[in-house]
């Protein structure tokens, strides 16, 4: 299974970072092109359940606005307060696990580690265009996470 790791420092106490982390409504503020909300358990805990839509947002007078893209639907499936959270993705194309962790540094500040292992759509085809794919998307989660990290040194705790 595809897996990708990236991980940024963040000049916030691990508190912080996680109260960042889980407010899940503003993801959309660092994430890219991507918006959550909490669809059961308010995305607090183990059984929580989110629903992420990524894609573009079209003109407010086209649609109302709304996202054009794919419908990732999430089980949280572990919860360490402050520490880590791993999540089932559910949907139709986005498949897999992935983690998010937030670690301690000795200075006082953190490290944010984002890791998604991919179930491929496709079959043979996906996995054959995960060398193409690959780059692309750990661009874009490098540049949300250089986000994340400015998002997270002014979030209150």
């Amino acid at each position: 299974m595809p897996e990708l790791v990236e991980q940024v420092d963040v000049d916030a106490p691990p508190e912080q970072v996680w109260a960042a982390l889980v407010d899940w409504d503003r993801q959309g503020e660092w994430m890219l092109l991507t918006d959550v909300r909490a669809v059961a358990g308010n995305g607090q805990g183990v059984g929580a359940r989110l629903a992420a839509m990524t894609g573009v947002r079209l003109p407010r007078g086209l649609l109302g606005g709304r996202r054009l893209g794919v419908l990732d639907t999430i089980l949280i499936t572990r919860w360490e307060f402050q520490c880590r959270i791993d999540v089932r993705h559910t949907g139709r194309v986005v498949r897999g696990t992935g983690t998010f962790e937030v670690r301690p540094r000795g200075d006082g500040g953190s490290t944010f580690v984002w890791t998604e292992e991919l179930e491929l759509p496709l079959g043979a085809l996906g996995r054959a265009g995960w060398p193409l794919v690959r780059p692309a998307m750990a661009a874009g989660v490098r540049w949300s996470l250089r986000r994340f990290a400015r998002y997270a040194r002014a979030h209150p705790a």
